[in-house]
């Protein structure tokens, strides 16, 4: 992937308004809340918490800039970022990671994430309208922001979601504990002694989120243009050689130092509802900040009980459904649909209905997830006629359809998320768990698996009962098309005068002229 260098012709032509975070914010509807009261910091985080809308403030801390969070904490939201429904949103990101990336470079008076240019004293963390999520949080967080670092090895971009803990006007705590391609390239370069060029963008646009969330090997700038699916505008920072979207709001630039993992960082309320305990983690310097003229600053929800309406979730969830659907298009011939569920983080478990052609199908696809995606914990495979966005309709199957001694599928030992609260302190491996929820192969065309509805009355139509079912066996709902029928009374009274011609019933409980 190239980088297209600029010319005033594509610079002319670059929007820089459709993928831009207060268009999308502004357009939200009844799905926005608007608080336009001056609201202190202190105060923001209980005003997020179990919102189910996002919220824009007007007018946060002392400066009274403008702040929106909890923007990707709905399916329903990012569904509309991408211009899909909720169910059908998965194919869309499917078929868009797919497309090939247009990336078009635009100078710097071009940009309008350049409109503002801070640096030296006036590049000051501490001035932006950073609050305190949670409780126990070691200090304010920058909780939305998405890194872009340049892999000195490969020279892609990588890009993802880090949080970033203020320290200074200056400095910030990043926590690089967790296995990850930015921990691998900053370690690379602390161990020759250099430091690591990072910019970090806060506030972007939902599908610049989710492309920062997926791991795919790739040019990650690449993916989020992809994910776009339209040419992404991009301009070399101030004070590093970093691409990043031009029409994002803020860019905050600087270095991670080659101390390593050397300054306390933490308390934090993480992704899967609980704290993160006091880590060392390397810092990071700040040595520019870039806005718009109107910027608007962005905060994310993360943790807590209502951790399905949180923003990591669910990102989480849809990174993990794309992960999956690759997995399981090469371990089973039918996938059908793929569902993680933001209660659970957004990873821990996983819902997947299939139709099988073999037997053993069910279980291939549970190993499959299982090998996939190492936060993923719980595995639900369901038959086709099951909604897995239903929680009404898993809990039913996993009632019914599910034997423990024959369904269930635990695998021990295998590699595991650390951050899982359940496992023992210093453990490094865990065990998985698969739910067989489908009906044993071949059996599902039972009556016993056949799901009662409302009859509808519909089939061929006879001038009496007795000829219906001289055509066939028929269940009363069809003797009832069969003649018309609109109560029944004359359907039961016709098999009644019938049972001397020999009426019987099948296996079913069709009815049927036994003429032998």
């Amino acid at each position: 992937m190239g980088i297209v260098e600029t010319t005033q012709a594509n610079a002319t032509v670059a929007d820089f308004d459709r993928f831009r975070l207060r268009r999308f914010v502004e357009d939200l509807g009844d799905e926005l809340a608007t608080v336009n009261k001056p609201t202190d910091l202190a105060d923001v985080a209980n005003i997020l918490e179990g919102n189910p809308k996002a919220v824009l403030f007007r007018a946060v801390g002392p400066e009274r800039q403008e702040l929106v969070g909890n923007v990707t904490g709905s399916r329903a939201r990012i569904a509309r970022a991408f211009g899909a429904e909720p169910k059908a949103l998965l194919p869309e990101l499917l078929r868009r990671v797919r497309t090939k990336p247009d990336i078009v470079e635009v100078s710097r008076t071009e940009a309008p994430v350049q409109d503002v240019v801070l640096t030296g004293a006036d590049a000051d963390l501490t001035a932006l309208p950073v609050h305190l999520g949670h409780g126990a949080d070691g200090g304010p967080y920058i909780s939305s922001s998405i890194d872009f670092v340049v892999d000195p090895k490969t020279q892609w971009t990588n890009v993802g979601v880090r949080r970033l803990m203020l320290r200074g006007r200056q400095e910030a705590g990043i926590d690089l504990v967790s296995p990850s391609d930015l921990r691998a390239i900053y370690e690379a370069s602390a161990g020759v002694g250099k430091p690591l060029p990072v910019s970090f963008v806060v506030g972007a646009h939902p599908i610049d989120h989710l492309a920062a969330v997926m791991r795919l090997p790739v040019d990650e700038l690449g993916l989020v243009a992809s994910l776009r699916d339209a040419p992404l505008p991009v301009v070399k920072c101030v004070t590093n050689d970093i691409r990043v979207p031009a029409d994002a709001e803020w860019v905050l630039e600087g270095y991670l130092d080659a101390r390593g993992h050397v300054e306390p960082e933490g308390p934090y309320g993480e992704f899967l509802g609980y704290y993160g305990a006091l880590k060392r983690n390397p810092v990071f310097h700040l040595t520019a900040i870039t806005r718009r003229r109107d910027a608007l600053f962005q905060t994310s929800t993360i943790g807590g009980y209502s951790l399905a309406r949180t923003d990591t979730a669910l990102l989480n969830a849809l990174r993990t459904e794309v992960m999956i659907w690759r997995a399981l298009e090469t371990a089973v011939r039918e996938p059908i649909a793929v569902h993680a569920t933001a209660s659970s983080g957004g990873m821990f478990n996983l819902r997947v209905a299939l139709r099988q052609r073999v037997p053993g199908e069910a279980r291939n696809a549970i190993a499959a997830c299982f090998g996939a995606l190492v936060n993923v914990k719980n595995v639900f495979v369901v038959d086709p006629d099951i909604d897995i966005f239903s929680d009404e309709q898993m809990d039913w199957a996993l009632g019914t359809r599910f034997q423990p001694d024959r369904d269930l599928m635990v695998v021990e030992g295998m590699r595991t998320l650390p951050l899982d609260p359940s496992l023992a302190r210093g453990q490094r491996t865990g065990s998985k768990a698969g739910f067989d929820l489908t009906w044993p192969f071949g059996s599902g065309a039972r009556l016993e698996t056949r799901v009662p509805e409302p009859p509808r009355f519909a089939g061929e139509r006879f001038a009496s009962v007795a000829a219906a079912l001289a055509h066939g066996p028929k269940f009363f709902e069809e003797l009832m098309a069969a003649v018309g029928s609109r109560d029944g009374r004359e359907v039961v009274l016709a098999i009644d005068a019938l049972r001397q011609e020999g009426l019987d019933r099948d296996s079913e409980g069709r009815y049927f002229i036994n003429t032998k």
